[in-house]
């Protein structure tokens, strides 16, 4: 699979190309990527929820972005449009990996120069992204009736620990996964960390995340509490 990823990203003259996978709930999660600039790209979609990629699996079409500087990216996806402003990345083509309804994932490719794909180069991404779902599902020895299974063994042992953050950080803020993922994302995006680090701080203890909707901590001073709460602490001594 990297080895196509890489001759998408060549035969396009592309900076590079990455394929991210999505589970069954929708959520999209990088897999792999030419090299780690792209990678960081492709991450950066995922910490932040936002990005042509992101788009291309929701809507099952591809997704041609041909200035991420135009006003037009700058509404769809501010966060990422803003953050790769920097990286000498202009334009970002994200094309679904798909069999019929059921979308595997998406192959996405990162040019450097603004500007359209040609028609060739187009149809060459399509035929491309296409090959990407036969790679996946042989790596399985076969196509699966159940490509939830396919996606779910191509997960890495990383993005499980996001999931099992967000899980954690739920029941400790008592707020919905979603939104504790999205508290994770946002101390990811704010700190400039990758969010699979952030969440092994989170379960290792070592960083703690409140949400806005967390109850305020009480008083801890017996004085604070009233004279009842003290009368009470000194019968129970």
């Amino acid at each position: 699979m990297l080895h196509a990823v890489t001759a998408c990203a060549q035969v396009l003259f592309a900076a590079g190309a990455g394929l991210a996978l999505t589970s069954s709930n929708g959520m999209l999660e990088p897999l792999l990527a030419t090299d780690a600039e792209i990678g960081e790209l492709d991450e950066l979609q995922f910490s932040l929820g936002e990005g042509p990629s992101g788009d291309a699996i929701s809507t099952g079409a591809p997704v041609l972005e041909t200035d991420l500087a135009g006003l037009d990216a700058g509404r769809r996806w501010p966060a990422f449009s803003a953050a790769v402003a920097g990286r000498g990345v202009h334009g970002v083509f994200a094309f679904p990996v798909a069999a019929g309804a059921a979308r595997l994932g998406v192959l996405s490719v990162y040019r450097r120069q603004a500007g359209p794909l040609r028609t060739d180069q187009l149809q060459d991404a399509l035929v491309f992204a296409d090959a990407m779902l036969v790679l996946a599902l042989d790596h399985r020895r076969g196509v699966s009736a159940d490509l939830d299974e396919v996606i779910e063994a191509a997960f890495t042992a990383r993005r499980a620990e996001v999931h099992q953050a967000a899980g954690r950080l739920a029941a400790q803020e008592a707020i919905g996964v979603t939104d504790a993922l999205a508290l994770l994302r946002a101390h990811a995006y704010s700190s400039g960390r990758p969010l699979h680090r952030v969440a092994a701080d989170v379960m290792a203890g070592t960083l703690k995340l409140e949400s806005d909707s967390s109850p305020p901590a009480g008083p801890t001073d017996p004085k604070e509490l009233g004279p009842d709460h003290a009368e009470k602490e000194q019968e129970e001594d």
